[in-house]
């Protein structure tokens, strides 16, 4: 083994995955570190189960399109053969790439529609898997706003400066952890953590929004109904909650009430497919919560657990008081977390998923780590996520 191999083995025994926690929360975009021959060495986030299971080699090594790629010098940003935007950046050592940060696997909003003219048939027929499992992993892709796979390339650059500098101390047989960051890496820690600031709120998908105008605009087209004035009002209440430049403590009820609508438009896109049930006392409505907490949890529920199921089902969202807590929970009935998912909830320096860390992580900063947000369970006959906060919060922030 020679010393860029050993230094390389070195960095992967220490803690970075958790150096680098604080930002990958910022993010649920897949984001890897590989060896010059296309070999993973770590997932920082993880890739979609299509780019898993169809496109690469093996379980632990790249695919072709990203492979031929791995070439020192500058990184670039491409296209792949399904239409998937993809990001490759080196890491530098004497002009010799040790190894490389690659990332994003998504669909952008431009290239969504390439989504729908993979032919499913024929990898069905090259994999020997069957269409329904790789017709799921395809709607299973990201789609991602231009602007935010370039914040998520910024955040890939960063990354790999860093591993370079961390590999030159190594290499120097420097033992001392780093004592600061870099002026680029404040910089750029600031700008994510400002850009996340604003937009906290703006967490619902967009193609969601779009699906709702869809809904809407036929619906108008055929009738001239109350329900039409219901979907339109439920929409704008929903827009301006969310809409909200702030991330102060909101009431349960405010947080339940914009569920509501959001659920209400989605009962009207699904119709039997989707029932769901609100049971939240009134004496809990008026504690508060940090906003936009729940929600996105509905919505992982509805996409991940209801969506992909033929008959559809149910979600529930329920709570309780006991003693000087409360316990929010969002139950299902859908399919569970998807595999890729689940792995990464079992993995030591990743309790939670990406999501639901960054979640995780706002209850424990305002009401302290006791509290937070729990993957109660998973499986084929659904999932119970639960939030826990106490009735007199003494906010950390």
């Amino acid at each position: 083994m020679n010393k860029t191999d050993k230094t390389l083995k070195i960095l992967m025994d220490s803690n970075l995955y958790s150096r680098y926690s604080g930002l990958l929360s910022l993010s649920n975009i897949s984001l890897l570190l590989i060896d010059p021959n296309g070999d993973i060495l770590l997932e920082f986030n993880p890739s979609p189960e299509f780019c898993k299971v169809i496109c690469q080699e093996c379980e632990t090594r790249l695919c072709s399109d990203y492979i031929s790629r791995l070439k020192p010098g500058k990184g670039e940003r491409f296209v792949c053969r399904y239409g998937l935007e993809n990001i490759v950046l080196p890491i530098h050592i004497d002009n010799q790439a040790i190894g490389y940060v690659i990332g994003a696997q998504v669909f952008s909003t431009d290239s969504e529609y390439q989504k729908y003219l993979i032919d499913i048939m024929a990898i069905a027929t090259e994999k020997k898997l069957e269409p329904e499992f790789i017709a799921k992993s395809i709607s299973t892709i990201k789609t991602i706003e231009e602007n935010k796979i370039e914040i998520h390339e910024q955040l890939c650059n960063h990354i790999a400066k860093n591993i370079c500098y961390d590999f030159s101390e190594s290499i120097n047989n420097t033992d001392k952890a780093i004592a600061r960051l870099s002026i680029e890496k404040e910089m750029l820690e600031k700008k994510i953590i400002d850009l996340e600031a604003k937009n906290m709120s703006l967490v619902i998908n967009p193609h969601f929004l779009f699906n709702t105008l869809n809904s809407i605009a036929r619906i108008a087209y055929f009738e001239k109904s109350h329900t039409t004035e219901e979907l339109i009002y439920c929409l704008s209440d929903l827009l301006r909650y969310n809409l909200k430049q702030d991330d102060e403590l909101h009431t349960i009820g405010s947080e339940v009430d914009n569920i509501e609508k959001y659920l209400y438009i989605q009962k009207i896109r699904f119709k039997n497919r989707l029932e769901y049930e609100i049971d939240i006392a009134e004496h809990i409505k008026p504690h508060r919560i940090p906003n936009m907490i729940i929600q996105p949890i509905v919505e992982n529920a509805l996409i991940h657990g209801i969506t992909p199921k033929r008959d559809g089902g149910k979600v529930k969202i329920c709570a309780e008081k006991y003693k000087n807590n409360i316990t929010i929970s969002v139950i299902d009935n859908g399919n569970g977390f998807p595999k890729a998912v689940l792995q990464s909830l079992q993995q030591p320096e990743s309790k939670l998923g990406i999501g639901f860390r960054s979640t995780d992580k706002r209850l424990k900063r305002y009401f302290g780590d006791e509290y937070g947000l729990t993957i109660v369970k998973s499986d084929y006959s659904g999932s119970t996520v639960t939030i826990s906060i106490p009735t007199k919060p003494n906010a950390r922030r």
